[in-house]
């Protein structure tokens, strides 16, 4: 296993407050996961490092339930959190879509939804055949940042196919926004 970068760590908390704000949860926890985010994006070292030095990792307003997931998710490479969330929220081609960097919770479903995209392959033609821009929060940019990141999750082998939850997947869309804020 490669270890986890803080970036992945962020993206999954990110990812978590997505789902959670998605199914109108605790708005004080939903920001909390987003404050721990942010958290492990500022740390000036890797988190894999901090507990190889076993030293207790800190950073502001986190709590001793989400360090043991942050350290949980450092250490396996999973958070069971994040992966039974994932399984209960999402339909299963949504869960497929978000191994596409820059793929959230929210671009899953609207992309398996709204424009009958079901698959990783399906995504890549999409994008590539430029089918993406005539709908909001798609242009030129975007449709090349997932034409590319479906074409690498397709290239590279994977026991699981479908395991969204993976941070070796690439899911880097910290707001589940498909990269609009950005755009």
């Amino acid at each position: 296993m490669e270890p986890v970068t803080n970036q992945q760590i962020a993206d999954v908390l990110f990812n978590i407050a997505t789902l959670l704000e998605m199914q109108q949860g605790n708005p004080y926890r939903i920001e909390a996961y987003r404050n721990a985010a942010r958290g492990m994006l500022a740390l000036p070292v890797q988190v894999m490092d901090i507990i190889a030095q076993g030293t207790r990792l800190e950073t502001p307003g986190l709590g001793d339930r989400l360090r043991r997931k942050i350290t949980e998710l450092a250490t396996t490479g999973h958070m069971t959190f994040y992966d039974d969330l994932v399984e209960e929220s999402l339909p299963e081609d949504a869960r497929d879509l978000m191994r596409v960097p820059h793929v959230g919770p929210r671009t899953a479903l609207r992309l398996s939804s709204q424009l009958d995209i079901h698959s990783v392959r399906a995504l890549a033609e999409a994008a590539e055949q430029q089918r993406l821009r005539p709908y909001y929060g798609f242009g030129e940019r975007s449709e090349r940042r997932l034409a590319t990141g479906a074409r690498e999750v397709l290239k590279r082998p994977h026991d699981d196919p479908r395991d969204p939850n993976d941070p070796q997947n690439g899911n880097n869309d910290p707001h589940g926004d498909g990269g609009r804020a950005a755009a």
